[in-house]
């Protein structure tokens, strides 16, 4: 059975959902390999994407939990393909066949975050007395100051920075948009970058971008992740970690300090208050940590 229709039919989902909710090219080429992984699977048994039930996609689950791929694979699978049956079943007024499927248990994996030491660390060592130095401090102290994604950070333009009000504003996923304090510190760093650094680094050119790399464009994703981590090592941070980790401290430390969780999850741009509750098992474990280390009958 050829895949070719199959193949139409992801595309053209594809398609709505970057309209309907402007899904990263990232995101779309993962959804797309799963999907077509799905309907290569289902046309070795003669079927195709639209014939298939419960019991084929639950079989396939379970195949490929018996062959080894993590509870963590297989459920980002199985997400791509209730994106997909539900969108059909609106389009053809039919059944969802992923309704009932039961998904893979999910170890509960807490962030690892740097403490605040760790960060003041990481802060100190972008060292302000080059333009580049100055740069990657105003990149950091904003990170950790807004708990920004990098992606946030990489696609913020000037006209999102309110240097007055001391506000950023953001679009994240799916277009959605916020407004972010920045704090004093991020808004000094901000404010001297944009006087002192980044004239000199566009050299004449002109650039939307608050971070123009190369040849005026903005600075990658990759890029940005590559110097915090080469920071990272700079500051001695011996953990594992990556840019993210700063948004895991931003969100951990303001809990830390008492800040409500409901403030929290409108500053990260959660949707769901349950995505931002994993940093209070976070909290809660650094606490009991403190209290083993410190306390006469911890």
């Amino acid at each position: 059975m050829s895949a070719a229709p199959d193949a139409t039919l992801v595309d053209a989902f594809l398609m709505r959902l970057w309209a309907e909710r402007g899904i990263s090219p990232h995101t779309r080429a993962a959804y797309r390999r799963d999907l077509l992984g799905l309907a290569g699977w289902l046309a070795a048994r003669g079927m195709d994407l639209a014939a298939a039930g419960p019991a084929e996609l639950q079989a396939l689950l379970a195949e490929r939990m018996q062959h080894g791929i993590s509870a963590r694979s297989v459920a980002r699978q199985l997400s791509a393909w209730r994106q997909f049956y539900a969108d059909r079943a609106r389009q053809e007024h039919g059944i969802d066949p992923t309704l009932d499927l039961l998904p893979p248990r999910l170890p509960r994996r807490l962030p690892q975050v740097l403490g605040e030491s760790e960060v003041e660390r990481l802060l100190d060592v972008a060292t302000p007395d080059t333009p580049r130095g100055l740069r990657d401090r105003a990149m950091l102290e904003l990170l950790y100051a807004t708990g920004l994604r990098v992606s946030e950070l990489v696609g913020l333009e000037l006209g999102q920075i309110d240097l007055r009000m001391g506000w950023v504003r953001v679009y994240g996923k799916g277009r959605k948009e916020r407004l972010v304090p920045m704090g004093e510190e991020a808004l000094h760093w901000v404010t001297r970058y944009l006087a002192e650094a980044r004239p000199v680094l566009l050299a004449g050119r002109r650039a939307d971008a608050l971070f123009p790399g190369r040849g005026a464009a903005p600075l990658t994703r990759q890029a940005c992740w590559y110097r915090i981590r080469a920071l990272g090592r700079a500051a001695g941070i011996r953990k594992a970690f990556s840019p993210h980790g700063l948004r895991h401290a931003f969100a951990t430390h303001l809990l830390d300090h008492g800040a409500d969780l409901r403030m929290v999850q409108m500053l990260l741009g959660h949707s769901d208050l349950s995505t931002t509750q994993i940093y209070t098992h976070v909290a809660q474990a650094r606490l009991k940590a403190l209290h083993a280390a410190h306390h006469p009958r911890g």
